[in-house]
């Protein structure tokens, strides 16, 4: 049994037995999510944490989703944040969710629109996998209809858009317009609110991948949601958190064996497990920035009080929450 154990959490067995055995006590609260300093200061709104297909993922019917269909306040969106400018009522996306529709009345709630500015301000596309940019298809004629929604994308995303269907459609008939994206190109979005896209090493079959330096006037944040192995990238992680206040990381699968049927080398995900190891000599300070998010529906991160989350609240890290604000 403790060789299972030890094969599931990896060099993090023993800290893990610990928090089971001795129970909620010595796990340290997480820390309140951050909200602006002031009333219309900009702000970051984390519209949903899961993977591609959320959880419940359809067709699951194993332990990890069996409440979650039963039970609806158990259920997690696809990973999905929200910008906001109370200031100029403007509301931009990153990422065009399977989960559109919910997400987008989540964000109607929370900053409501204005007759300054009534429609989404944009949406940036991180790169064409499922659960990124499906959520599209809620603009076309079929459901909103709407006019000349600026989708923000990288040079190979455009084409894909462009010139496949039913993507092609909603730029034909105008309901989204396209804006390229150049890497490490800052984009202005407002005069208060600036982003740069930063590529990434990712399964690219249909278009590059990027994650998101966010940057407003009292803080930046990191969002990489998809990214291969750390150790695949030329560029060193710890020195992208360093430069920021907040770190929202690749958090898809927490250890190796969590997904019987699929080999481990050909999840190129850094596990929330390895990233523990490769973190665990970055200062408290820098630890306290992670925020893992993305979590696969068969990751028991996903869960408050699991064994899984224990670890990674007692090492220094967080798991996103629906919800969460970051002010600017």
């Amino acid at each position: 049994m403790w060789i299972r154990f030890q094969r599931r959490f990896g060099g993090h067995a023993a800290l893990v037995l610990l928090m089971v055995v001795l129970g909620p006590t010595l796990i340290a609260p997480a820390e309140p999510p951050e909200a602006s300093a002031r009333a219309d200061d900009p702000f970051l709104v984390v519209l949903g944490i899961a993977q591609d297909g959320g959880a419940p993922q359809a067709g699951c019917r194993r332990d990890c989703c069996g409440d979650r269909w039963r039970d609806r306040t158990q259920r997690r969106r696809v990973a999905c944040l929200g910008l906001v400018d109370p200031r100029t009522s403007q509301r931009w996306l990153i990422d065009a969710t399977p989960d559109f529709r919910e997400q987008l009345r989540m964000l109607d709630e929370l900053a409501p629109p204005s007759a300054a500015a009534p429609d989404l301000s944009g949406i940036l596309l991180t790169h064409a996998h499922v659960g990124h940019y499906t959520g599209l298809a809620h603009l076309g004629r079929e459901a909103i209809g709407a006019r000349g929604v600026p989708v923000y994308v990288m040079p190979r995303m455009a084409g894909f858009l462009a010139t496949n269907g039913p993507w092609n459609q909603l730029v034909d008939l105008g309901n989204i317009e396209l804006r390229r994206m150049e890497p490490e190109t800052p984009l202005e979005l407002n005069a208060r609110i600036t982003v740069t896209p930063i590529l990434v090493p990712h399964r690219d079959e249909y278009s590059e991948t990027v994650g998101f330096r966010i940057d407003g006037g009292r803080r930046s944040v990191l969002y990489l949601g998809d990214v291969d192995k750390w150790e695949r990238w030329e560029r060193r992680i710890e020195d992208l958190i360093g430069e920021v206040d907040v770190a929202y990381l690749d958090g898809t699968f927490y250890a190796d064996g969590e997904v019987p049927h699929r080999n481990a080398a050909d999840i190129r995900h850094p596990f929330i497990s390895e990233s523990l190891d490769r973190f665990r000599t970055l200062p408290a300070r820098e630890r306290a920035k992670v925020r893992f998010i993305h979590l696969n529906h068969t990751n028991p991160a996903l869960r408050c009080g699991s064994a899984a989350r224990a670890a990674i609240e007692a090492a220094g890290f967080r798991v996103a929450e629906e919800g969460e604000r970051v002010g600017l």
